[in-house]
């Protein structure tokens, strides 16, 4: 075949491609808005997302997995969801898709297969939605609120009704707020409308109405007033972090749980996918997400504890800088924080290493901690040193932390990296709390001593961690197929 003859095959083959990008990126999109079927592959999100990075995926997928994942197996697959009558629900399509390629021979066509797979989903009983109020509107209350409204699909899990600020709001401070949540320099703009609705104090975002109050205090707020009832208060004002002080959400009237986004002291700290199965949501009315930090490395050491074994280490985090620290050279209340964040590595405390033991009470007292913040806007780093009970070799560290990204109970949460090129900033819009690098990887000749270096974007990351937590205690979870 001479050169223009394999151009024009080549060209032909990049056209069907497309066509089927095409087709796969309308049924995710009917499925999305006509029945609350979220498909992700492998725990990459879909939704609102072009051709070109529909091919990107798969190819990240092939890669991933070891097998040949292309468009059109994942077409053939979506059209089998998409003819079946399922209940709201999120299904990794990837994994679908990879199953099908090592038992085909099983089943009669692809139909058949996703019948027998998803056959679980008939059990599934219908959502009550979740009434949802972000008490705070700084970095992680906007991110969440941008999450909310842009996956509210049917509006059938969590609802978004209502954000609570101190200053009280004036046609200007309105019109700030909404530009900042349409607007930011680290995420890029939001993919949506944002509008200023100063006669009734509101934001109306993608046409949904959304309420500013104004209150100093949670006893002062009748949410009643608003339509809202038996609501999820998420505070992240950083203000309220003992039980006793977050007991004062519960006494306002239309609110029925409350969830801190920082660590919290007396309540469950709860990494999502590590413990929150230790805490029955019926019961329980106070939560904690813990840090970003915490849930960064807390399933990369829940599966070395599971497999290896952990006798002690240190954990040294390396965080982009945060808005507790300051500008320029001046007063803080913290040794080095007071130095100009955008120009200093400022060696600074954690409580990552004892907060892991809060989800997993077996690495009590075996783990030290430290941070450094650095002159990065957002994407950090923690690098993990390790002595493990069992000798491994670089290659059987990399496939346990393979098999727990592709399989069981943390595949949301660690994302497994073949990037020989990763960088802070290429880790940013990364939903899973934990990018495990596998390139970075060393294991002492021993085989006993470790270091792993895990990313996690420290503001996107944790977001959703909060809000897989949020839905959980909400008891909006939808069935789910990874």
């Amino acid at each position: 075949m001479n050169n223009n003859a394999l151009y024009e095959k080549e060209l032909a083959f990049q056209a069907d491609r497309r066509k089927a990008c095409v087709e796969f990126i309308r049924i995710i999109s009917d499925l999305w808005y006509d029945k609350s079927i979220e498909l992700v592959l492998f725990r990459n999100q879909l939704i609102d997302r072009n051709v070109s990075d529909i091919i990107n995926l798969h190819e990240y997928a092939g890669e991933f997995v070891q097998k040949p994942i292309n468009v059109f197996d994942s077409v053939e697959i979506a059209r089998a969801i998409e003819s079946l009558d399922l209940p709201p629900s999120k299904i990794d399509i990837g994994k679908l898709t990879y199953e099908y390629h090592l038992e085909d021979d099983k089943y009669n066509d692809a139909k058949a297969f996703v019948i027998d797979k998803l056959k679980d989903a008939k059990d599934y009983s219908e959502i009550k939605p979740k009434d949802v109020v972000l008490y705070g509107f700084g970095r992680i209350g906007r991110l969440l609120a941008r999450e909310m409204m842009s996956k509210i699909g049917k509006g059938q899990q969590l609802r978004l009704r209502a954000i609570v600020t101190r200053d009280k709001t004036d046609a200007v401070l309105l019109e700030k707020r909404a530009s900042l949540l349409r607007h930011d320099s680290v995420h890029g703009d939001f993919e949506g409308s944002v509008h200023a609705d100063v006669e009734n104090n509101a934001l109306t975002i993608n046409g949904t109405t959304v309420h500013i109050i104004t209150a100093n205090t949670p006893e002062d707020i009748d949410y009643t007033q608003y339509g809202i009832d038996d609501a999820l208060v998420i505070d992240n004002t950083g203000a309220f972090t003992t039980e006793e002080a977050l007991k004062r959400h519960l006494t306002s009237k239309g609110v029925d749980k409350v969830l801190l986004t920082a660590p919290g002291k007396g309540v469950p700290n709860i990494v999502y996918g590590v413990n929150h199965l230790e805490y029955n949501p019926d019961e329980v009315k106070i939560y904690s997400a813990a840090s970003c930090t915490t849930n960064a490395i807390t399933p990369v050491l829940a599966a070395l504890e599971d497999t290896l074994g952990v006798v002690r280490g240190h954990l040294e985090t390396i965080h982009a800088y945060t808005n507790d620290q300051n500008l320029v050279d001046n007063m803080h209340k913290k040794y080095r924080r007071g130095r100009a964040a955008a120009l200093n590595m400022v060696i600074t405390e954690t409580g990552a290493g004892s907060a892991v033991a809060k989800a997993l009470p077996s690495l009590t007292g075996k783990l030290t901690s430290n941070a450094i913040r650095v002159p990065v806007p957002n994407g950090s780093l923690v690098v993990l040193n390790l002595e493990v009970e069992k000798a491994t070799t670089k290659e059987d560290l990399n496939n346990i932390m393979r098999k727990y990204a592709l399989e069981g109970s943390l595949v949301e949460q660690i994302k497994f990296s073949l990037n020989n090129e990763l960088v802070s900033s290429d880790i940013v819009g990364t939903s899973a709390p934990s990018i495990f690098d596998s390139n970075a990887t060393i294991v002492a000749p021993d085989g006993k001593n470790v270091v792993m270096y895990v990313w996690y974007d420290n503001e996107y990351g944790y977001s959703h961690q909060v809000i897989r937590l949020a839905k959980y205690v909400s008891k909006v979870r939808r069935y789910t197929y990874y």
